[in-house]
């Protein structure tokens, strides 16, 4: 069931980008003779001069002036780039190799897309991104990257490495990126070992690391407190250490489905603004505390035979009701639902997906408050997998 989260930080972080134009360097000079100028959507009077100049193999366009797209030409070389461009965009093409002069002379570069080539490690030459230093974002996934390159210019605010082969990270380049919000490691082949230590508690503007489909075993040893969205899905991490968060405690979404989760600490998700939780795909079969301002849960695909609502929920503040709106618990073992205290716990659930449920032993819940134990199934026996309160 798709379901868009309501995560008003992150809609800022994951909003459409906008290719921000910049004036000329002096719009009093003279224009030379191979410039022309058009008006800007911002002031009707100002105007902004530009090089008619462009590659060959790309395209650029007189409402972006600073854009040169090259994407999807199957180029299997970095065309020549002029001096005034400022974004460049070489995905979906058959790129094997970055030399060191492929960039030297567009050294005003802002944002460069390498996404989707053939792009190895090997075939970097050693501080070619480095010496780019209005560089702000990169993007090098999908490619095959077996190491990061080095070194990165610190002003660097987007990275994005996911779908690679990287096995390790480099401590001192990390340590420098402090100005690093958005980092995509997702999809490589990272070990525990790379992500211990202290380099990436070093990069203190992160909001957002993804590292998803690695082969991490234990939770990334640290982190830094900025951080408001961690995504560890599809890794064989067994355990989360009980104090945990105390260095994230602006975190707003966890997930970590897909993964060997058996049971968490109580109230290792005792965080103030915590909106999504998502451990679908484990193996967890006792409940566990859950913030007031959690929104969205996912406790799909576990092993779940009874759920108790009041370790969830223990206390009832109707002046401060728990903000719980929507829940997953369909591919479990439960038998039914008890819902009473399930209603004054969570006065605005709106959408509980019960859906179908693994086979499982009858379970005696003799009656306890808030435990799932009267069955909801509709009239002719099929489960009911959506109940919209």
């Amino acid at each position: 069931m798709a379901f868009i989260t309501r995560l008003p930080i992150l809609v800022l972080l994951f909003s459409a980008n906008i290719l921000c134009q910049e004036e000329y360097d002096d719009l009093f000079l003279p224009t030379p003779h191979h410039q022309r100028r058009i008006r800007t959507p911002v002031d009707s009077e100002l105007y902004t001069y530009f090089p008619r100049v462009c590659a060959r193999e790309c395209r650029c366009t007189p409402s972006f002036p600073f854009a040169m797209y090259c994407d999807n030409r199957k180029l299997k070389y970095v065309p020549n780039i002029p001096a005034h461009v400022r974004y460049l965009y070489l995905q979906s093409n058959e790129i094997e190799a970055v030399p060191e002069n492929a960039l030297i002379n567009a050294t005003l570069l802002q944002e460069i897309n390498f996404s989707y080539n053939k792009i190895k490690s090997s075939m970097i030459d050693k501080g070619v991104f480095g010496k780019l230093k209005h560089l702000t974002r990169l993007n090098l996934g999908h490619n095959k990257l077996g190491e990061v390159p080095v070194p990165l210019p610190k002003t660097l605010e987007r990275l994005s490495l996911g779908f690679n082969q990287i096995t390790k990270l480099p401590a001192d380049t990390f340590r420098s990126l402090i100005n690093v919000t958005i980092l995509d490691l997702s999809n490589n082949q990272l070990p525990d070992g790379a992500v211990k230590g202290h380099h990436l508690g070093k990069m203190t503007s992160l909001l957002q690391i993804n590292l998803r489909s690695n082969k991490l075993k234990s939770m990334p040893g640290d982190l830094p407190s900025s951080l408001l969205q961690i995504s560890l899905e599809n890794n064989s991490i067994s355990t989360i250490p009980a104090n945990y968060f105390r260095k994230t405690p602006n975190l707003i979404s966890l997930r970590m489905s897909h993964n060997k989760l058996k049971q968490v600490p109580y109230g290792v998700f005792n965080l103030s603004k915590l909106m999504e939780l998502n451990l679908g795909h484990n193996q967890l079969t006792k409940t566990f505390y859950i913030s007031r301002h959690l929104e969205h849960l996912y406790l799909n695909n576990n092993h779940f035979t009874t759920f108790n609502v009041t370790l969830m929920c223990p206390t009832i503040d109707v002046n401060n009701p728990n903000h719980l709106t929507y829940i997953r618990l369909e591919k479990n073992k439960l038998k039914g639902l008890f819902s009473t205290h399930m209603y004054a716990c969570f006065p605005r659930l709106r959408t509980l997906v019960f859906g179908e449920q693994d086979a499982a032993p009858v379970v005696e819940t003799q009656g306890a408050p808030g435990l799932f134990g009267i069955s909801m199934s509709p009239p002719d026996g099929e489960p009911e997998s959506l109940i919209n309160y």
